[in-house]
């Protein structure tokens, strides 16, 4: 098959880029700049030149291939609804050119946006009202002809000092002086390598349902102090509740997710899939010596 990626020079772009490849597929990479195009021909990908916000690049990536992954997203979270929206009009532009085809196409979401404080399942529906609206407007292809899906993401890590949003708590620990959580800090984020990640949606290409949301979590758990506390080691810095009348002061944008519980399964994803998880742990792969480049 060939594939269309967005984002493919990405942190997970760039891995599931590579296990496509590896198993016999040719890849489309989208790329807005030089360097990322230099990073896509390194890695045997062509080359798409485009961007989110070039729609006709988007739809002519989607229609001449043969399925679609969208992994592409500004995470600037002090613009999280604009970005919202320019994600809606992307996955729009790319669900409108595959309608009727058949073909698969991915959207990324994430397991933080189910149903708090509970194990989510990949039978949970996302919560309303969130900017980010890339599984709702995905997954309504499906009744359109489109083999559309979702892949829903924890914090993903596994090399480059990367880990989903454990990188913006760094930052704000790195600002503040001192490595915070919320409450007692028994708040759960799930996990993931991004090897198993990038496995995950060369499965759902290959024969993945018209409207499923699979869940990309291996760690289906990980509480916000022990996270804290691995940071507070790596800045060798102090590690504290922060009360709840700073959590917006102290965290700034990443308020809405610090106190979030989010633990999610993969249990359905495993049995409908045939997807396993082999990679080193969350926990275990960013409180590694230097994980972080620190």
């Amino acid at each position: 098959m060939r594939i269309f990626i967005t984002g493919a020079a990405g942190f997970i772009g760039t891995a599931v880029t590579k296990e496509l490849i590896a198993a016999g597929n040719a890849v489309l990479g989208l790329a807005r700049s030089d360097a990322n195009a230099e990073i896509l021909e390194r890695l045997g990908a062509k080359v798409h030149r485009g961007s989110l916000e070039d729609l006709d690049s988007l739809r002519s990536g989607a229609k001449g291939t043969d399925g679609t992954i969208h992994l592409a997203f500004n995470h600037d979270f002090s613009k999280f609804a604009e970005n919202g929206q320019l994600d809606r009009r992307a996955i729009d532009a790319m669900g409108e050119a595959l309608e009727g085809s058949g073909k698969p196409f991915i959207v990324t979401s994430g397991t933080l946006l189910v149903t708090p404080g509970q194990i989510a399942t990949e039978k949970d529906p996302v919560m309303p009202g969130l900017p980010r609206v890339s599984e709702t407007a995905g997954l309504v292809f499906a009744g359109r002809g489109v083999r559309a899906m979702a892949v829903r993401l924890p914090q993903v890590h596994g090399g480059d000092g990367k880990c989903g949003l454990v990188n913006w708590l760094l930052e704000i620990a790195r600002e503040k002086g001192i490595s915070g959580y919320v409450g007692d800090g028994s708040n759960r984020w799930s996990g993931a390598h991004r090897l198993d990640v990038a496995r995950l949606y060369r499965l759902a290409v290959e024969k993945g349902t018209a409207g499923a949301s699979y869940h990309a979590v291996a760690d289906e758990g990980v509480t916000a102090r022990d996270i804290a506390e691995i940071v507070g080691r790596h800045l060798n810095l102090p590690v504290a509740s922060i009360p709840a009348d700073q959590v917006s002061a102290h965290f700034g944008t990443m308020a809405m997710f610090a106190g979030r519980d989010g633990a999610a399964s993969s249990a359905l994803t495993q049995q409908w899939l045939g997807w396993k998880p082999v990679q080193i742990g969350m926990i275990a792969d960013i409180s590694r010596p230097g994980y972080f480049g620190i």
